[in-house]
């Protein structure tokens, strides 16, 4: 069961940089902000990824023992990036704004979402069932946390589908708005389980 927790890890870190280069580069050729930062963002999730697989190492040789420090600078490497993610984003939107800019196409956007939709929710019922069998609060924990790349898609693909079919000018910096509330928000958890780890806290709030 840890083979297939550790493969599962691996998987999300794969897929997500995968998605990343396909998401930035239709974001930068469509001039599409939303499509642009959710790349962004899957990369972000690859250096979790990377955090989680270690973890899953870890409670494989000792399922009691705290996070290491590489698990806890990971965690503070993540919130710096998503909160790096928002603030670009938010640049991103008044430039838009300021100047009136549409997209070429938000196509891509579409498809690409639609894809991340079915992989993410298999992805996180599959981490799921995993962290029951083996009686692990921390995968479990994980698999939750992968409903946040589902609202995500799901905003990608609601600001994708909008401006499609409508043309709405305000598609895409709604979409990338929508972006930003996620982003914040996985920036301070991550912040949180690594100040809960460091500080020795053992409510199963602060794990991973």
């Amino acid at each position: 069961m840890f083979k297939i927790a550790f493969c599962l890890a691996l998987f999300t870190i794969a897929y997500n940089i995968v998605e990343g280069l396909v998401s930035i580069w239709f974001g930068v050729k469509d001039e599409t902000l939303t499509l642009f930062g959710f790349g962004v963002d899957s990369f972000i999730e690859v250096m979790s990824g990377i955090g989680i697989a270690v973890m899953v190492l870890r409670i494989k040789q000792n399922p009691n023992s705290p996070k290491s420090s590489f698990e806890i600078s990971a965690l503070k490497i993540t919130g710096v990036a998503f909160y790096l993610l928002s603030a670009g984003l938010l640049i991103g939107i008044v430039i838009n704004l300021l100047n009136h800019h549409k997209p070429e196409t938000t196509l891509w956007g579409v498809i690409i979402s639609l894809i991340s939709i079915a992989v993410m929710v298999w992805l996180m019922n599959a981490k799921k069932r995993v962290g029951k069998q083996l009686n692990s609060d921390p995968i479990i924990a994980d698999s939750n946390c992968t409903k946040v790349c589902v609202y995500m898609s799901i905003v990608l693909l609601a600001s994708s589908l909008i401006y499609e079919f409508t043309g709405f000018a305000y598609a895409d910096v709604i979409g990338a708005a929508g972006l930003i509330y996620f982003s914040i928000s996985e920036g301070k958890e991550a912040f949180d389980k690594a100040k809960g780890k460091e500080c020795g806290c053992c409510n199963c709030n602060c794990t991973n």
